[in-house]
């Protein structure tokens, strides 16, 4: 394909848990081909899982924020993307500025550190559990349950108080909204950062028992750096456990044969939260990268510079690596999943994101066996305006 028949990157679905049909296409023609952006200008496009892991694991190819280009049209998005990283955002970073800061974070988020937090997260579950069970029919699992346990998680991991989660949820989807203006984003961003920047002093003079105490006592990060770490682990630790939980919850509804499964089996549970973030990709547009330096793949010139979009929906479908990619089966073993993304800058939560799901899905089903859908699956709404795929609402009886 030449840069003049390059084509937008698809982001219409026809079901809602499957990618846009042409990724799949793109995967078995071309996994490597041009990609048409908003502005005009023509970059890549990756959709297989090979190509997608060599790319985001090759250190010629840049993270930094001054050369990223969204692949779809984000106004709010403006601000940041050209522009260097702010203070602290150590995804929009390469090393060894990255290298810094995800060392001093890396230790706090061990699959063992967040086996110890289990008991604090089942305490956050059965306590939203038990107001939902306290509720009239229909339910909204999203305010009641998939959005609340993420943020009071990430609060009491963070040290930031949960009366803020208001102001907090609101500017977080915001900075993710795919039709806020420049503007408005900026303006959300500056109140997330004045809230952890205020609050890192408080920890300096009176550090507890959270992250943000640790890294204001250690010295190593400047304030400005501290602030900014709080306010991606805060927007970004909350606003994805929320739409794997909203979302996966809606797929296992609509997926009653697999739900049974899960239910009866509790061996399937680990292994279940797998499979739904590789069926889900709720990173739906993609990962930026660009090459540093002039980079052949597969016989593909990319020019220093250029554009790259690595899908990691379409690559959680390619079929050279799962069986039956299009199908959810909780039973898979889904290992090598790319949901998390790859390589130095794969997922610092991760192992916070899954513990949250494995405590969750089996207590929201063992509570409510009979938890159905209040409404038709065409009516739920879908999050497809944001930077994470999920559901706005979620209304639910039992």
């Amino acid at each position: 394909m030449t840069p003049a028949e390059a084509q937008p990157l698809p982001t219409r679905r026809e079901t809602p848990f499957d990618p846009p049909p042409e990724l799949g296409r793109y995967r078995v023609d071309e996994p490597l081909r041009r990609l048409r952006y908003p502005d005009g200008h023509v970059g890549w496009l990756v959709t297989s899982h090979d190509l997608a892991r060599r790319l985001l694991a090759d250190p010629r190819f840049s993270a930094r924020s001054e050369l990223k280009r969204a692949p779809v049209a984000r106004p709010g998005a403006d601000p940041f993307f050209g522009a260097p990283a702010l203070p602290g955002w150590l995804v929009d970073m390469d090393a060894p500025e990255h290298t810094k800061i995800r060392r001093r974070l890396a230790g706090k988020f061990t699959a063992r550190r967040m086996k110890e937090l289990r008991p604090d997260i089942e305490r956050i579950v059965e306590d939203h559990l038990d107001a939902m069970d306290s509720s009239a029919c229909p339910v909204d699992l999203v305010q009641a349950f998939a959005l609340p346990v993420p943020s009071l998680t990430i609060c009491e991991l963070l040290g930031v108080p949960y009366e803020e989660r208001a102001a907090f949820q609101r500017d977080s989807a915001i900075l993710f909204s795919l039709e806020v203006t420049a503007e408005q984003a900026t303006a959300a961003m500056d109140r997330l950062d004045g809230l952890l920047r205020e609050l890192t002093e408080h920890k300096r003079r009176r550090p507890g028992d959270d992250l943000i105490s640790t890294l204001a006592l250690d010295g190593t990060l400047s304030t400005e750096e501290i602030a900014g770490v709080g306010v991606l682990l805060l927007t970004a630790g909350h606003e994805t456990t929320a739409s794997s939980l909203s979302l996966g919850t809606l797929a296992l509804l609509s997926h009653p044969e697999q739900l049974e499964r899960l239910t009866t089996d509790p061996a399937l549970v680990d292994g279940a939260v797998e499979e739904l973030l590789r069926y889900l990709t709720i990173f739906h547009f993609g990962v930026p990268r660009t090459p540093l330096e002039d980079v052949v793949i597969d016989g593909h010139v990319l020019r220093a510079g250029d554009s790259v979009t690595v899908s990691l929906s379409a690559a959680n479908r390619d079929a050279q690596v799962f069986d039956a990619p299009d199908q959810l089966d909780v039973g898979r073993t889904a290992v090598g999943h790319l949901a998390f993304g790859f390589g130095p800058h794969q997922c610092l939560g991760q192992n916070l994101a899954r513990i949250e799901m494995r405590v969750a899905f089996p207590a929201l089903f063992h509570r409510f066996p009979g938890l159905s859908l209040a409404v038709a699956l065409d009516e739920v709404p879908l999050s497809s305006d944001m930077g994470f795929y999920g559901v706005h609402r979620l209304l639910v009886s039992w």
